[in-house]
């Protein structure tokens, strides 16, 4: 949810203003639909990365303000928490050298990064949950200096009627606690994969999404570690669903659909189903109304921003105005290395373009409700986890990567044109993670195992290792003891 807002004070008249005016936009768009408005260009990828600004004994730094005034920069921006900044890339077509590029954009844009927070004495961190947050950095006194946040937390606890948001996980450990507001949120970072698509292929590619969202949540895995307790593989999920724990109508905090979810169903036929479901089950949460066109979109998509699927549609605009459709790929953590951010992008690219293009649609091949239980087994067991696939029941994730979707992997990225040393380079980091069973979460815990449950030390070292710009699977287990 990137746009800000004016004020976080709203009366009865704001909510009913802005959801005419969400109508208006929703009915324009049903228009867009029906009439193949969309633009043409197709398979434009970009990315949103959040990284965590630390200070130099390796707690969270609440910095960003100074930081983001001295980087005075457009691709970068604030999160909720003043520990967090977002980066965000210039769109790039889907094919030659576009991995390449990708990373060497990418690295230099991370140094420009670690050289502005050096010099307001910060480090720059990119971790799904940074192991040395304890609860007391999570405060509305570290909330982001913008009324758009503020407004947020408001109206959350307002639909909840002031109820405390209860975190409860069961993982390797369990950790049971009560927070007051939706800072909570701010434990979690991620990298967001966005693709431009057709209106034609729209529905399809988003289908593949959710269907390849287990594989890429294990084999992407950064995230174990939450105030010191072992969870899941990628406590990122869970820690995200209940920090904003906030229902549909008939239901408010407790509804049957939530605002952070897997979603509830493949798209049948096009995204405006998605839309839809927007508007018929989400209560308007920020009632902020603009003085814009109704083709601007602006309400709808202050409304979506606040409508957390794991895949989520977008609608944006062309250069020349002309709408578009994305697809927000979400279940990504931020990842150990630039490189190893890029390689999840290629895998994820190359199995998208794949599924999607596939004789018989993924929707086709497996029910949602599986799609969504492989998704969530595969957050809690990473690559020890066994999925339901097209053609294999109960599989175990690694083989299934390893003797299958690498192999699927390198034909989607080879049809859409990609360099050959560029897809033998990704890949191979994809390859080896999977062989050495070394993601980001198995490196964090078999570095606990060695050294003990120093979360600073953990911190430290992992600091250490990505200054080295190797791939997680090269990182070593060297303490500072």
């Amino acid at each position: 949810m990137g746009q800000e807002i004016k004020t976080s004070q709203f009366k009865l008249s704001d909510f009913e203003d802005f959801k005419m005016a969400l109508q208006q936009e929703s009915t324009l768009l049903g228009e867009w639909f029906d009439g193949n408005f969309f633009s043409r260009q197709s398979l434009v990828s970009g990315y949103e990365l959040e990284a965590w600004l630390i200070s130099q004994d390796y707690y969270p730094s609440p910095s960003n303000e100074q930081f983001l005034a001295n980087a005075n920069s457009p691709l970068l921006t604030q999160e909720l928490a003043q520990f967090n900044i977002e980066l965000n890339s210039v769109p790039l077509k889907l094919d030659n050298k576009m991995l390449s590029e990708c990373e060497r954009a990418f690295t230099q844009h991370w140094k420009f990064c670690q050289q502005t927070a050096k010099a307001i004495d910060c480090q720059l961190l990119s971790i799904g949950i940074l192991p040395s947050l304890k609860p007391d950095h999570l405060t509305m006194s570290n909330i982001s200096n913008q009324v758009r946040y503020r407004a947020l937390n408001e109206q959350v606890l307002r639909q909840r009627d002031g109820e405390l948001f209860k975190l409860n996980i069961s993982g390797h450990e369990s950790i049971k606690l009560t927070h007051r507001d939706v800072m909570l949120e701010a434990a979690s970072t991620s990298l967001q994969i966005h693709l431009q698509v057709t209106q034609e292929q729209a529905a399809r590619y988003y289908n593949a999404s959710i269907l390849l969202s287990a594989p890429m949540v294990a084999i992407s895995a950064n995230s174990p570690f939450l105030f010191g307790k072992d969870l899941w593989a990628e406590t990122r999920i869970p820690v995200f669903e209940q920090s904003v724990d906030v229902g549909g109508y008939a239901g408010a905090a407790h509804g049957p659909v939530h605002r952070v979810s897997f979603g509830t169903a493949y798209a049948r036929n096009t995204l405006m189903e998605c839309f839809e479901e927007n508007i018929q089950h989400f209560p308007v949460l920020l009632p902020m109304n603009f003085e814009s066109e109704v083709n601007a979109m602006k309400h709808l998509s202050l409304h979506n921003g606040t409508i957390w699927r794991w895949n989520r549609p977008l609608i944006g605009f062309d250069d020349d105005g002309t709408p578009h459709l994305r697809i927000e790929h979400r279940v990504i953590p931020s990842g150990p290395s630039i490189v190893d951010n890029v390689a999840n992008m290629a895998f994820y690219y190359g199995l998208v373009f794949y599924y999607a293009n596939m004789d018989m649609p993924a929707e086709l091949q497996l029910e949602f409700s599986l799609a969504r239980d492989n998704f969530y087994t595969a957050a809690q067991h990473g690559l020890d986890n066994k999925i339901n696939w097209p053609g294999c029941n109960r599989c175990s994730i690694r083989h299934l990567i390893l003797h299958r979707l690498l192999d699927e992997a390198e034909s989607g990225l080879r049809s859409l044109g990609m360099d050959e040393k560029d897809i033998e380079k990704y890949l191979k980091v994809i390859e080896a993670r999977t062989e050495n069973k070394q993601t980001g979460s198995e490196w964090q815990r078999k570095f606990v195992k060695l050294h003990g449950r120093d979360m600073n030390n953990l911190t430290r070292v992992y600091y250490r290792n990505q200054q080295t710009g190797e791939a997680v699977h090269n990182w070593d287990y060297v303490g500072d003891e």
